[in-house]
């Protein structure tokens, strides 16, 4: 716990300096005489967050000091499984010391690879993936209980798809729902973190951040919502946009230049509005239907 406790201390020295204070402290492992920041930060108040695995110890200094924290444990099945109970230690440590917190500056990590089909996904991640837990996870960290995979396949279904996987390997919709899953177990957090790794190359890697960016990002901040929206209401109402065109062209049409200049413009050209556009011409007969 030494390192905890120093973190402790160090927060609240190195917030009191944020704020543009000058500070004497003198603890067993530094001393500060008369010091201050010659730079502050741009902001009023710099937001800082602790690191939490699984025990409560980053989510009390979270809570201690009333900042931010982000949950790095949820990589695994237990760190996931632990998150609905994590909250409540910073709100304990909150109350206990004056503090408040607040879910929206709780970040959750979460890893993924995204590619417009999940077995598209599977191909780009497979082979990398197989090397960075074998190399890196089993060989390098040593973490417990992890052993190799045998194959890229085995890392893929291992990694995502067996029962308790953590990580999404497949497409925007995919990774959509296992956000939202994440969120209804833990209770509400105010920002997803992806883990940056290098399962596929750098081109699929840039594409699958990419379309986080375009499809995951504006669905679960509900972004859409509003658009879609607007699209069923214009589905389920035709009347309303039937009187509003009938309306239009019976202006149109009562007016000889206007009926003339409107014979001109439809064309292939506007075809989007097409579907407000009368037609002016003879009715052709209609053929026998074969």
């Amino acid at each position: 716990m030494l390192l905890r406790d120093r973190q402790d201390e160090a927060i609240g020295i190195i917030r009191r300096l944020f704020t543009g204070e000058r500070v004497t402290a003198t603890s067993d492992w530094f001393t500060l005489q008369d010091a201050a920041l010659q730079l502050l930060p741009l902001q009023e108040e710099m937001p800082c967050a602790v690191a939490s695995q699984i025990s409560p110890s980053g989510m009390t200094l979270a809570g201690k000091h009333g900042i931010g924290v982000i949950s790095i444990g949820s990589l695994s099945e237990e760190g996931l499984n632990a998150l609905p109970t994590q909250w409540s230690f910073a709100e304990a440590a909150a109350a206990q010391h004056g503090q408040t917190v607040d879910r929206q500056h709780w970040r959750v990590l979460l890893s993924w690879h995204i590619a417009e089909t999940r077995d598209q996904a599977r191909v780009e991640a497979r082979e990398g993936l197989l090397r960075h837990h074998n190399e890196y996870i089993t060989g390098t960290l040593q973490r417990p209980g992890a052993r190799p995979f045998t194959t890229p396949d085995e890392a893929v279904d291992q990694t995502a798809f067996a029962p308790g996987a953590t990580a999404t390997i497949g497409t925007p919709d995919d990774l959509v729902a296992r956000i939202k899953a994440v969120l209804a177990l833990s209770g509400g957090f105010g920002t997803v973190v992806g883990f940056v790794h290098d399962w596929a190359n750098p081109e699929n890697t840039r594409r699958s951040w990419d379309m986080v960016a375009r499809y995951v990002v504006p669905e679960i901040n509900g972004y859409l919502a509003g658009l879609r929206q607007s699209r069923d209401f214009v589905a389920t109402h035709r009347e309303v946009f039937n009187r509003a065109r009938a309306a239009v062209m019976a202006k149109i049409t009562e007016h000889e230049a206007a009926a003339a200049a409107l014979a001109v413009t439809q064309s292939p050209l506007l075809a989007a509005a097409a579907s407000n556009v009368p037609d002016l011409a003879p009715t052709p007969a209609r053929r026998a239907s074969p």
